[in-house]
C-alpha cells in the first residue's frame, strides 16, 4: 500500500515538472500569435472541463471612494452562514452597528442553499508586490473581494432572483441591525458644498413604544394597523402610480403627547426620524436638497408647523387700498427688511415638497406635521394625499389614564379609579399632567395610594379654575354677575346654561 502511494506521488510530480518544462519552452520559443491561439483552445477546454462559473464582487470600485454598497450587502447576508460554517472568522462593530458582526476571514469558504441549488462564497485579498499608494483603505496592502462559485445550469437562476435575494436580504439585515438616528438639519450658512453634510445627527434611544403610549387602545390598534399596512405596502403603491410615503397630522393642546407619538412611531416601525427646522432654511431650492439627503425608512418630522413660518401670509388679501396707503414708511421699510432676512420658503415648496415631483426621490417615508392649532393651517397643507391620517392627541381619558397607571404605578385597578373616571369626563386635563401626579415622589410602601389621591386633588383644582374661569368671562361680558351664577355646580352645567 505504501509503495503504491510513493508510485502515485511520484508520478504525478513528474507530469506536474513536464508541463511546467513544456510551458516553459512554448513561452520561450513558440510566436505570440501561436501561443495566443493555444491559450485560447486551452481556454476552451478548461472551462469544458470545469462546469463551475465564477462572480467576484470587489470592497471598492474605480469608480468611487466609499465600499460598495453590493459588497456591504453580500458581507451583511453571509454574516449568519459565516457564523454557522466558518472556522476562521473576523470580528468588528460597524459604523452604523449596534452588535458584534461576524464575518469571514480571508480565503474563508461557506456554502450557501437557495431553491435546491448550491452556492459558494469566498473572501479572499488581492495582493500587490508594487509600492505604491492606494487611495482605499484596505487592510494591508491587498483588495478584498467575494467571490461566488457556482454550476453553469444555475446561470438563470442567478440572473434572475438569487442575487437580487443576496442583496434585498443583506440590506434588510443592515437596516435591522443599524443605530438608528435622530437628525436635524444644519443651518444653510454652515454648507460647504458636499464637504459637509446637511444633517448632523445624534443616537436615537427614545424609550417610547405605542405600549407605553398613553391612548385608548382602540385608537392606538387604528394607528398601529394603518403604519403596518404602509409599511408592507410596497407594491400597493407601486400598482397605483403612489410615492411610498404617508402623512401624518398631529393635532392637540400642548402636552397630549404629540412628540412622544412620533417617537413611538419611530420605534414601531424601526425608522430614523429627520427633525427639519423650516426657519433654518433659506429658500425652497435648499428644502429640496434636504430632502434628496434623507434615507428611506425614515420619518421627517416639522413640529409646531403654524409656528415655523406664514405660510398662509401669502394667500392673505387687505381689506383695502387705503391699508396701503396710510402704512407707515418707516414700519414698512422695517417689515420688507425682516422679510428679505427671514426664510423664503414658500407654501408652494413645502407642498412639493410633502407629495410633489420631489416627494418621490426616495421611499418608504412618514411625514409628520404637528400643531397646537389645525385650524390655523392652510386647508392645502392638511387636505387627504398630503396628511393622509389626521390625529388628534386629546385631553386625557379614562383609557389613556389606565395606561399611565399602569406604568407608573403598575395598578390594573383601585378603590379611587371609579372617582377618577368620572372626574375625567367632565375635567380637561393633559396626559402629561396626569403623569406628574402619578410619578412617585416617596419611597414610602402605600406611594400608590398617595398618587392616586394627588391626583384626584388635580382634578379638583381644575374644575375649579374651569369654574372660576366661566365667572370671569361672563362678568367681562355683562351677561351675569358672580351672585347670578352657582359656583358649586359642575363645570358642564355652568356651560350649558
Amino acid at each position: 500500500m505504501v509503495s503504491m502511494a510513493q508510485t502515485w506521488s511520484t508520478g504525478m510530480g513528474t507530469s506536474i515538472a513536464s508541463i511546467m518544462f513544456l510551458y516553459a519552452m512554448l513561452q520561450q520559443y513558440f510566436p505570440y500569435h501561436l501561443r495566443r491561439h493555444v491559450g485560447k483552445y486551452a481556454q476552451r477546454l478548461f472551462d469544458f472541463v470545469n462546469p463551475y462559473i465564477q462572480i467576484k464582487i470587489h470592497e471598492y470600485t474605480g469608480e468611487r471612494f466609499e465600499k460598495s454598497e453590493a459588497y456591504i450587502a453580500i458581507q451583511t447576508y453571509l454574516s449568519t452562514n459565516s457564523s454557522k460554517q466558518g472556522k476562521r472568522l473576523k470580528a468588528d462593530i460597524g459604523k452604523n452597528s449596534k452588535y458584534l458582526a461576524l464575518s469571514m476571514d480571508d480565503n474563508e469558504e461557506v456554502c450557501d442553499e437557495y431553491q435546491n441549488a448550491h452556492f459558494w462564497w469566498a473572501s479572499h485579498t488581492t495582493i500587490s508586490n508594487k509600492q505604491t499608494i492606494s487611495i482605499y483603505p484596505t487592510d494591508g496592502d491587498g483588495h478584498r473581494y467575494y467571490k461566488l462559485s457556482f454550476h453553469k445550469k444555475h446561470r438563470g437562476l442567478v440572473t434572475a432572483s438569487y442575487m437580487n435575494h443576496v442583496l434585498e436580504v443583506g440590506k434588510a439585515n443592515r437596516v435591522k441591525d443599524r443605530v438608528r438616528k435622530l437628525y436635524t438639519n444644519n443651518p444653510s450658512n454652515n454648507w460647504y458644498g458636499y464637504m459637509r453634510s446637511v444633517w448632523s445627527h445624534a443616537t436615537f434611544n427614545h424609550p417610547s413604544t405605542f405600549h407605553t403610549l398613553a391612548m385608548d387602545e382602540e385608537k392606538k390598534k387604528d394607528i398601529t394597523d394603518d403604519l403596518t399596512t404602509f409599511s408592507e405596502g410596497k407594491d400597493y403603491y407601486k400598482k397605483i402610480g403612489k410615492a411610498w410615503k404617508r402623512g401624518y397630522l398631529l393635532y392637540g393642546r400642548p402636552g397630549t403627547g404629540k412628540s412622544t407619538m412620533i417617537a413611538a412611531i419611530a420605534n414601531y416601525l424601526d425608522y430614523d426620524i429627520y427633525d427639519l427646522e423650516l426657519t433654518t432654511v433659506n429658500n425652497n431650492t435648499e428644502l429640496r436638497k434636504l430632502l434628496i439627503e434623507t434615507s428611506n425608512k425614515s420619518v421627517i418630522v416639522i413640529e409646531d408647523i403654524d409656528c415655523s413660518l406664514d405660510l398662509t401670509g401669502q394667500r392673505k388679501k387687505k381689506t383695502t387700498e387705503e391699508a396701503k396707503e396710510t402704512e407707515d414708511p418707516i414700519s414698512k421699510k422695517k417689515k420688507e427688511s425682516s422679510t428679505n432676512e427671514d426664510s423664503k420658503v414658500t407654501l408652494s415648496g413645502l407642498l412639493n415638497f410633502i407629495d410633489g415631483l420631489w416627494s418621490a426621490c426616495g421611499e418608504e417615508r412618514i411625514i409628520i406635521f404637528t400643531t397646537n392649532y389645525k385650524e390655523k393651517l392652510d386647508p392645502a397643507l392638511v387636505r387627504r394625499g398630503r396628511m393622509d391620517k389626521h390625529v388628534e392627541m386629546s385631553y386625557c381619558t379614562f383609557g389613556a389614564f389606565k395606561v399611565l397607571a399602569k406604568n407608573y404605578l403598575d395598578l390594573d385597578t383601585h378603590h379611587l379609579f371609579e372617582i377618577i373616571e368620572q372626574m375625567l369626563g367632565v375635567t380637561q386635563i393633559t396626559p402629561a399632567d396626569v403623569a406628574e401626579n402619578l410619578m412617585p415622589k416617596t419611597k414610602n410602601g402605600n406611594f400608590a395610594d398617595i398618587c392616586l389621591q394627588n391626583l384626584v386633588q388635580a382634578l379638583k383644582n381644575v374644575q375649579e379654575e374651569a369654574k372660576l374661569k366661566v365667572v370671569d368671562e361672563a362678568k367681562e361680558c355683562d351677561l351675569c354677575t358672580k351672585d347670578e351664577l352657582n359656583v358649586d355646580e359642575p363645570v358642564a352645567e355652568i356651560v350649558a346654561a
